[in-house]
C-alpha cells in the first residue's frame, strides 16, 4: 500500500505558498460560517468546496511548470500588496517628520525630511536629480 501510494504522488506538484494561502482562506471561510445566517452560509460553503477543490487539483497536478508559474505570480501579487501596506504605514507613522515624493523618471517613493523651501533631490534608484517643494 505505502509503495502504491508513494508512486501515486511521485511526479505531483504538491503544496506551495499559493496552496497554503488557499488553506488558510479556507479556515477562515469554516469559522466564518458558524457566526452567519443560513442563506450566506450556503454561498460561503460553495465557495469553499470550490476553493478545496481548486487547491487539491494544484496539489495533484502532474502540470509542475503551470502550477510553479500560477505560483509565482501569486508571490509577485503578494509581494506588492505587501510593499504597498508598508510604505502607506510608513507615510502615516513619520508624517510629521518626512514627506514622501515621487521620482518623475522612474516613479520610485522617496522618503525626505520636512525641511521647508524649494531643494533638489537625487532618486537613489535611477540616479536621476530633480527639483523638490516642500510646504
Amino acid at each position: 500500500m505505502k509503495q502504491k501510494l508513494s508512486a501515486f504522488f511521485k511526479g505531483r506538484y504538491g503544496a506551495d505558498q499559493l496552496a497554503k494561502a488557499m488553506l488558510a482562506v479556507y479556515v477562515a471561510l469554516a469559522v466564518i460560517m458558524l457566526f452567519v445566517g443560513t442563506t450566506a452560509k450556503i454561498i460561503l460553503n460553495c465557495i469553499s468546496l470550490i476553493l478545496c477543490i481548486l487547491m487539491f487539483y494544484r496539489m495533484l497536478s502532474k502540470n509542475t511548470a503551470k502550477r510553479m508559474q500560477e505560483n509565482q505570480i501569486y508571490l509577485g501579487t503578494r509581494k506588492k500588496t505587501k510593499e504597498w501596506f508598508l510604505l502607506h504605514r510608513n507615510k502615516w507613522k513619520y508624517r510629521k517628520t518626512h514627506v514622501y515624493k515621487k521620482c518623475p523618471y522612474c516613479g520610485a517613493q522617496i522618503r525626505l525630511p520636512r525641511v521647508l523651501g524649494e531643494h533638489r533631490c537625487a532618486c537613489p534608484k535611477c540616479g536621476d536629480s530633480f527639483g523638490v517643494s516642500i510646504k
